[in-house]
């Protein structure tokens, strides 16, 4: 069963962080596409991903990369109309609480700890993805270890294009169209993930849209990183399962 996979990666480490993922589902048999992350406040920029990401039939994003898998979904469903399988790692659809409109919503940043974040990125960059990186991988015995895996996989990045990715963090709010998603979703959380609160996974429960599954792990925000064997396996499963339902 092989199937067309989008597979977009988070903000700040580059592609390699999920090329283990991609391989993974590759071996199952599937044929995947990794991207970085793009800048999903331009118009444009948004509308040129949607026509490119029309062609597969999964999407798959991880943190920021599962708000963009979202709206990239929301796109293709609106002027397409075609459902596409949407699928996040370890991400928040409201990540900051500057753009929570959901009273109940209390499982965002705080606006002070992102702008924080964000003028320690603009003093100096390279200390601050090296500082995220460590938060990637907090929560777990494991998380020394885990580090230096990362800081091995992190590649240069653009640091404009990481400005816009900040930029889509504190605007960008997907819990609508989580909500009314006509297709099926499935959403990964990590029990000690330090940077998305597995307490989401409630929220996002809650929204009761039709073809809506959540599945809670053991693990850090780094989660399709560390552990991509097991998130490969249970995608490929959900996959085959949507299959046999749909004869």
């Amino acid at each position: 069963m092989n199937q067309k996979i989008l597979l977009i990666t988070g903000w700040g480490g580059g592609t390699k962080l999920l090329n283990s993922l991609k391989q993974a589902l590759e071996y199952k048999g599937h044929t995947v596409e990794l991207i970085n992350i793009f800048n999903a406040l331009d118009e444009k920029e948004l509308q040129q991903q949607a026509e490119k990401a029309k062609v597969f039939d999964v999407i798959i994003g991880w943190s920021l990369g599962g708000q963009l898998a979202a709206l990239l979904a929301d796109q293709i469903s609106k002027q397409y109309h075609q459902q596409k399988v949407l699928i996040t790692l370890a991400s928040n659809p409201c990540f900051v609480e500057s753009c929570v409109e959901h009273a109940e919503w209390h499982t965002a940043m705080s606006e002070e700890a992102f702008q924080n974040f964000k003028q320690s990125f603009q003093h100096d960059a390279i200390a601050t993805l090296k500082k995220f990186g460590f938060m990637v991988c907090q929560g777990v015995k494991t998380t020394k270890e885990d580090f230096q895996v990362l800081q091995s996989l992190i590649q240069p990045q653009n640091l404009e294009r990481l400005k816009q990715g900040l930029d889509c963090l504190e605007q960008l709010n997907t819990v609508n169209i989580l909500k009314n998603y006509a297709g099926y979703q499935y959403h990964f959380f990590a029990k000690q993930d330090f940077l998305v609160s597995y307490k989401v996974a409630e929220n996002i429960q809650k929204l009761n849209a039709e073809f809506l599954e959540i599945e809670l792990l053991s693990g850090s925000h780094g989660l399709p990183i560390f552990q991509f064997e097991s998130i490969s396996d249970k995608i490929c499963q959900y996959l085959q399962k949507i299959k046999q339902t749909n004869g």
